[in-house]
């Protein structure tokens, strides 16, 4: 019988106080204006929770969800919108909040998506950076941490729907 482990890899304080500081400079750059924040869900809503509680700015929210990894651990590249914004985001600047950006594939969907929209300015803040693992160049203007080529879970990341409640990021380890 496989059991799993859990190994933390980015402690839950550590992440907090990285939320912090993505939200000081989220205030700075948009200071006077009122951004929209979208987040991917399903993992992109814990991020963005916190992250809002710490922007200080009068922000708007909404959420988008979309697929493209199924049940797997690897992205398919065909990115399906399951639910889309509740409000338009024309003429707004509008901040995409995902929770770990690998291939691309998904930021680069829904960042075109937002700008045929006509969004007046569209950035992208990310959890997590996964660099070795890009298959599409997609501009990150917010990165809380870049990690090496490993399945992450915790802090809204899942593994077929397990494990988004862990308040820390960790690997599992099978043994």
């Amino acid at each position: 019988m496989v059991t799993e482990k859990i190994e933390v890899l980015i402690k839950k304080e550590k992440i907090n106080k990285r939320v912090k500081e993505l939200a000081s400079q989220i205030t700075e750059d948009y200071k006077g204006r009122k951004p929209v924040l979208v987040s991917i869900l399903k993992g992109g809503g814990f991020f963005i929770a916190d992250l809002a509680r710490e922007i200080k700015l009068d922000v708007s929210i909404d959420y988008i969800e979309t697929s493209s990894y199924g049940k797997d651990t690897e992205s398919t590249g065909n990115v399906k919108i399951l639910k889309d914004l509740s409000q338009p985001v024309e003429g707004k600047d509008v901040i995409i909040v995902e929770d770990i950006i690998d291939t691309g594939y998904t930021l680069e969907a829904v960042e075109k998506l937002m700008e045929v929209r006509g969004a007046k300015s569209v950035k992208i803040c990310v959890l997590l950076d996964k660099p070795s693992k890009r298959k599409i160049s997609v501009k990150v203007n917010y990165v809380g941490f870049e990690i090496p080529d490993l399945f992450v879970v915790g802090y809204g990341i899942d593994y077929a729907e397990r494990f988004r409640n862990l308040p820390y990021l960790a690997v599992i380890k099978s043994t």
